[in-house]
Formats: C-alpha cells, sequence, structure tokens
C-alpha cells in the first residue's frame, strides 16, 4: 500500500497555504528553542486568539460555555488550551499533545570554570543526543536566571547577528588517533561537553583586590583571571548578582542561528527542535484556528517527554486531570465521576515525530512499514520497542475511525514504525494518558537525522500535520 507524495495533488493556492504556513513555522522553531519560550510564545498568540487564562476564568467565577477559550500555564513550561464545544465534556474531549522540550546541553549549578588560559561553562546534556554532533558548532545559550530578590531575568545570547557564539571544542585529527579508535558514543565523553566561552584575563587592580569580597572579580582574578573577567561580563551585562545565581538558573545550549529551507527547490525545513516542535507547531494552529466544535478541543503542549515524561511539566504529573476538572466545574459538570467519564471517552493524537527513510542508511528500515518524506501525516498504531516494550497500541476500531477522520478532511497520510523490529524503538506521551482508558494513537511528522542539532522535515508534511489536526478537532 505505497502512499503517494503529497506534493503531487497541491493546487497553486495550496502551495501557497503551504509556504505560508511554513515560513510562520520556521520562525517559531527560530525564536522559541527552550520549553519556557515555546509556551510563553503558545500564551501570546492563544490570547492573541481570545483566550483567557484558568486563573482569571476562575477568579471571576467565570460560567463557561461552548465556545468559550481557556488556557493554563503550568510553571511557564507546559500549556493546555481549551476550546469548549456543544456537548458536554462529560461526553469526551478531542485532544492533541506535542511535547515542546528538545535534546540540548544545560549549563550546570556550579559551572565557572578556568583551565589553560580558558573560561568554560559546565554542561550536563539533556535528553537522547549523539555527543561527538555537538562539537565544533556555532552555540547560543537562552534561558532564565532567578534571582533572590524573586527576579526573573530572560538570557538569550548568540541569535542576533551582533551577539557573540559559543563553541564545544574537539581534539584535531593529527592528534585525534586514539580518541578515533573509541567506540562512537565515547569519542566524546559527557564531561567534555564544556562550553568555551572566553580568553580574556580579567586586569585586577591589586590594592583593590586585596580588599575586595572574596567572591567579586577583582579577588578572583588574583588567581583565575579568565574565571574573573567572564564573572565581570555575567554580572554588567547580563544581570548576575554574583555567581552564585547560576544556583538558580536554566541555562540551556542550543544550536545558534535561525532555521532555513533546505534543498535547492526549498522544500523542506532545516533546523534545530524539531522534535517535536514540529507536531507542536501544527497543533496549537490547529487549535487556534478551530471553528466551531461539537466535542471539546484541547492542546497540550507540555515539557519533559525528551527525559520520561517526569517532574511537575510532565505528561506523568496530574496537572492534566486536575485542570480538566478545573475546567468542567467552570462549565457546571461536576464531580470526580463526571471527571472520569469525560477521560474515558475521550480521543486523543499524540503527535510526535518518526524517522523519516533515509537511503543513505537504509538498512535500518523496513521499507514497507517506515516513514517517507513528503507523504503526509504519519501515524504509528504501536511505538515501544522489542516486541513493543513500553507502547501504546491503539486498537483497530480507532484506527478505523481515525483513517475516515483524514479522508475526511483530505489528509495525506501514512502508516510507520519506527525501524528494523530489532533495531528500532521509542516512546511517547501516549501511553500516559491512555491510563485513562481513552483512545490513543501516534502522529506526527517525518523527519531526518533525528535528535541531531539541526534536522529535516518536509514542508508538506508540516502542511499535511496542520490539515490532519484540524480534521482531528472537527470530525473525531
Amino acid at each position: 500500500m505505497k502512499r503517494k507524495n503529497a506534493w503531487i495533488g497541491y493546487s497553486a493556492k495550496q502551495e501557497k497555504d503551504l509556504e505560508s504556513l511554513a515560513q510562520g513555522y520556521m520562525n517559531f522553531i527560530s525564536e522559541c528553542k527552550t520549553e519556557r519560550e515555546c509556551a510563553s510564545r503558545a500564551i501570546q498568540l492563544a490570547r492573541e486568539a481570545g483566550y483567557v487564562s484558568l486563573e482569571e476564568a476562575r477568579a471571576r467565577k467565570q460560567q463557561l460555555k461552548p465556545g468559550d477559550r481557556v488556557f493554563a500555564d503550568i510553571a511557564g513550561k507546559t500549556v493546555i488550551l481549551f476550546q469548549l464545544g456543544t456537548e458536554p465534556i462529560e461526553h469526551g474531549m478531542n485532544i492533541l499533545g506535542a511535547h515542546i522540550d528538545s535534546p540540548r546541553l544545560d549549563i550546570k549549578q556550579n559551572p565557572l570554570y578556568e583551565a589553560g588560559d580558558l573560561a568554560l561553562l559546565d554542561t550536563h546534556y539533556y535528553g537522547g543526543i549523539k555527543k561527538y554532533q555537538w562539537v565544533t558548532l556555532p552555540l547560543a545559550i537562552h534561558g532564565v536566571v532567578a534571582k533572590k530578590n524573586g527576579d526573573v531575568i530572560d538570557v538569550v545570547v548568540g541569535e542576533d547577528p551582533n551577539d557573540p557564539v559559543l563553541v564545544v571544542t574537539d581534539l584535531l585529527p593529527h592528534l585525534g588517533a586514539e580518541q578515533m579508535k573509541r567506540e562512537a558514543p565515547k569519542v566524546i565523553e559527557g564531561e567534555d561537553l564544556d562550553v568555551l566561552v572566553g580568553s580574556r584575563p580579567y586586569k585586577a587592580d591589586q590594592k583593590k583586590a586585596g580588599k575586595a569580597d572574596e567572591d567579586s572579580p577583582e579577588a578572583i582574578a588574583l588567581k583565575e583571571p579568565m574565571r574573573a573577567y567572564l564573572l565581570d561580563v555575567l554580572m554588567k551585562k547580563y544581570g548576575f548578582d554574583s555567581e552564585e545565581d547560576f544556583l538558580s538558573a536554566e541555562l540551556e545550549v542550543v544550536p545558534a542561528g535561525r532555521a532555513r529551507s533546505a534543498g535547492l527547490d526549498e522544500s523542506m525545513v532545516l533546523g534545530y527542535g524539531q522534535d517535536d516542535r514540529v507536531c507542536a507547531y501544527p497543533s496549537l494552529m490547529a487549535q487556534l484556528h478551530a471553528g466551531k466544535l461539537k466535542r471539546t478541543g484541547v492542546c497540550i503542549l507540555v515539557d519533559k517527554e525528551e527525559i520520561g515524561s517526569v517532574g511537575a511539566t510532565g505528561m506523568t504529573s496530574r496537572f492534566f486531570e486536575n485542570t480538566v476538572a478545573e475546567i468542567m466545574e467552570l462549565a457546571g459538570e461536576t464531580g470526580d465521576l463526571a471527571l472520569r467519564r469525560a477521560l474515558a471517552s475521550s480521543h486523543m493524537l499524540s503527535s510526535d515525530v518518526s524517522a523519516a527513510f533515509d537511503p543513505t542508511y537504509a538498512s535500518a528500515f523496513e521499507a514497507k512499514n517506515t516513514a517517507y518524506l513528503g507523504r503526509g501525516l504519519v501515524f504509528n498504531k504501536f511505538t515501544g520497542s522489542r516486541g513493543k516494550s513500553g507502547s501504546n497500541d491503539a486498537n483497530a476500531e480507532y484506527m478505523a475511525k481515525i483513517r475516515g477522520v483524514m479522508e475526511k478532511g483530505k489528509v495525506a497520510y501514512q502508516t510507520a514504525e519506527l525501524g528494523k523490529v530489532d533495531l528500532g524503538g521509542g516512546g511517547t506521551i501516549a501511553y500516559v494518558l491512555a491510563k485513562y482508558g481513552m483512545n490513543v494513537i501516534d502522529s506526527g511528522v517525518a523527519v531526518l537525522s533525528m535528535h541531531s542539532p539541526w534536522e529535516v522535515v518536509s514542508k508538506a508534511d508540516v502542511y499535511e500535520a496542520y490539515k490532519g489536526y484540524e480534521a482531528f478537532l472537527k470530525y473525531a
């Protein structure tokens, strides 16, 4: 059952719409490279589309009615959007879910040090990466510094053309004979992913240094002048009060630079963090553009999927269940039983990326059951690995329903699994929501070079994902 390439059937208007969506998407992933930035932008767009915060609705005891739009903000890292349908929520919701965290390097809490006349920041990688891919790239820092007085400073360094960039160094091939004998996971060790941030010494005044606070740049410069200079930069340029502000900072090191159209035909997107923002953005757009809905439409943009959906902002937390209970209370549907019925009667697309067939590495794929760039939205009936371990396995009846929805929405789609049976595997948030008894299936966009600093997707697949998510909200 070979699926056709979606580009073949597009009219001139559809290609124009596709390119417009792709441009919006490229702007989104260029400007939103952390879960906080994605959540903030989603809230901004939601407010522009008429959404109000759950806190505001609750404070004024707003009685929610069909058509009302409400969003919930969980710690600035996860966002849930609700548009109430004409049916009671107890009858179930149509839920789009995607994650907005991506593999990266996180700055440690005590990171700044000097060695060999260089200043560096120590990191701990986040999510599944090939560590050797992160060396000698232009890197940026995005994140926040929370200060003891309650102020929170936004930090973005390396994106403006006038900004400096950072880098993780590598060993020259002339001296790399022993390094090259290592297996790929150990060519670069985790503790070697330290970011080079400076080489200029602080010129200390000896008299002032002797009287200065021991944690000040003047005092530190007597022994570590490069570290002192960087600390001085952090304090004067980026708002640090002291080096201790690293203790309450969340600073993420990501590839510097904007997403770009890829290929001489400009049919693809090359960018960082497309796992899973290539699903999050079309999901968000479908939710914001939804017209009148029969069933309540929901879009979840969630944190922490890349490290197991843990923590207060990860899907294994109870924030979703609690938020639905709050929404139902405001809609006049009270009680635990009504909540349980609503969750069990819901339908969900757990949207996460799938591995696109790469002819360079064809032996890793089973050609009949893999995703291909340009063939549309991908559905994975099951995920997991080695005998479907850890899988959400959608039932046949729900798969049939999804087929009907996609055909009604005239959506190009394909089915896939992640690599050969004994080679591939992976997990999503699907199993977490399935525990409520709702029907869940994995869907998403095919990606080349997944989990690398720069990933590739087809603009056609982004467009078909948007159409598919829109059809799901309307017809599921």
